[in-house]
Parts: C-alpha cells; sequence; structure tokens
C-alpha cells in the first residue's frame, strides 16, 4: 500500500512540473522509476532502461493533455513549435536506438552529466535568468539542435524540455511560453521512444506487467495521478513571476540531479 501512495504522489508531482515546467514526466520519473526498480531486485540490471521507456509513455499523456491545457489558455505559441517540432522527432529516432546499444549504467552516467550540463549552462550562460529582447531561431538551430534534442531526449527519456525551455527562454520569450512550447515538442520524442523500447524491448525483461521495457503497472498509477496534478496546477497554484519561474525551474533541475545521484 506504501510503494502505491509512493507512486501515485509521484504521478501528482509530475501532473504539476508538467504544466509548470514543461518537463512532461521525464525528469521526476526517470529518477523515481530507476530507484523503485532497482529497490526491487527484479530487473536491478535494466532499471535504467525501464525507467527512460516507462518515462517516455508517461510523457505522451502528460504532454499532450499539457498541450491541448495551455493552447486553450492561449500560452503556446506557432512560431516556438514549427519547424522545431519535426528535426526533434527526426533526432528522437536516433536516440532510441542508440540506447539499446548502451548498458544501463552509462545512461544513467551520461543522465546526471546530461543534468550538470543543463543547471551549469542556466546558470552561467546570459539569457536564461533574465529574458533578452526577442529573436528568430536560426536555421542552424533549428537543423542541427532540434535533432540533437531529439537524440538527447529519446537516449535518457527526457522529454527534451531541459533544452528547449533554456533555448527559447533564450530567444527572448517569456518563461509561461517557453515552458507551454515544451510539452508538444516533447509529444513526437515520447511517441517515438515508447514504441522503440516497446518492441526493442521486447525479452530483455520478464514480467506480466512489461511491455519491452515498459513496466504497465507503474505507468497506470502515474498517468492518474498525473492528470490529477496538472488539473491542481492548472486551476489551484497562481501565476509565478517570469524571473522567479526561471530560478525555481533551476532549482528543481538541481533537485533532480541530486535523486537521481543518491
Amino acid at each position: 500500500m506504501a510503494d502505491i501512495l509512493l507512486v501515485l504522489f509521484t504521478g501528482f508531482l509530475t501532473g504539476m512540473t508538467t504544466i509548470l515546467f514543461g518537463f512532461g514526466g521525464g525528469f521526476v520519473v526517470v529518477p523515481f522509476v530507476y530507484h523503485v526498480v532497482s529497490a526491487s531486485g527484479n530487473h536491478a540490471d535494466q532499471a535504467m532502461h525501464v525507467a527512460v521507456a516507462t518515462s517516455a509513455a508517461v510523457m505522451i499523456l502528460n504532454a499532450s493533455y499539457a498541450s491541448v491545457t495551455q493552447w486553450r489558455s492561449g500560452n503556446i505559441l506557432r512560431e516556438t513549435i514549427t519547424p522545431l517540432i519535426f528535426y526533434i522527432g527526426a533526432g528522437a529516432v536516433i536516440g532510441a536506438f542508440a540506447a539499446m546499444q548502451l548498458a544501463d549504467s552509462a545512461i544513467r552516467g551520461l543522465f546526471i552529466l546530461y543534468m550538470m550540463a543543463a543547471i551549469a549552462d542556466c546558470l552561467l550562460r546570459k539569457g536564461f535568468l533574465t529574458k533578452p529582447a526577442k529573436t528568430a531561431l536560426s536555421k542552424t538551430t533549428v537543423w542541427v539542435g532540434g535533432p540533437l534534442i531529439g537524440v538527447i531526449a529519446a537516449m535518457l527519456g527526457v522529454g527534451g524540455s531541459v533544452m528547449t525551455v533554456p533555448l527559447l527562454r533564450r530567444q527572448g520569450y517569456d518563461m509561461k511560453h517557453c515552458v507551454s512550447a515544451a510539452n508538444p515538442l516533447s509529444i513526437p520524442v515520447a511517441v517515438v521512444a515508447t514504441v522503440l523500447y516497446s518492441y526493442l524491448g521486447m525479452g530483455k525483461v520478464s514480467g506480466p506487467h512489461y511491455v519491452g521495457y515498459v513496466n504497465l503497472l507503474i505507468l497506470g498509477l502515474l498517468l492518474v495521478a498525473g492528470i490529477a496534478g496538472i488539473v491542481f496546477a492548472k486551476r489551484v497554484l497562481p501565476c509565478v513571476d517570469d524571473r522567479l519561474h526561471a530560478r525555481i525551474y533551476v532549482l528543481l533541475l538541481v533537485v533532480v540531479l541530486i535523486a537521481i545521484c543518491l
């Protein structure tokens, strides 16, 4: 019973971070599922693969629901989505295939390095904590940065929000527009990664709750609680000042880094 309550609490928190920070669930789900699977003793050597795959599956519904919610609120700007979303989707295919070739420990190590780089980028480079003047995305950023975001996001099960949010922020967009765009930009990554992890993971782990690397039991509980978290955040939590929003975003990244390291 305690385990179920913990999963539901994590799902609720995942929903809140989806609507507030555009995470889609990845940065909360990956450390959580990793620790749950590792502690269970079942498939401990595949815990990171299971965490990444389950995270991707969670993001499909969470990011889709949050995208509709943000679109109705008028927070999604078309120029922040297209054409970047197509290049991210293409990169996601490469990232998911690449993850299948990596050891579990290697994916965990890359996740930690990725988080450290993201935090350092937000804190040390100008243009995130304080919004600059608005500029358009360059073709190089779209053609090169888009596929790179897709590769890393699918490989680590994080949806790409920790790259897309700072990217759009440095183009001069408010945080509410950055995190709103992160949700639809995460959908192609989530779909591609879920399909490939489910198919390519067949036979890698066993049990009635698994389809490939995706843990269906944890997935179901996280989705139910996640939707509740999205609704709660949208209806109850107050709007946050733009600069404070950026600082809380970085703080949450630090918390996630500590969680996966411990």
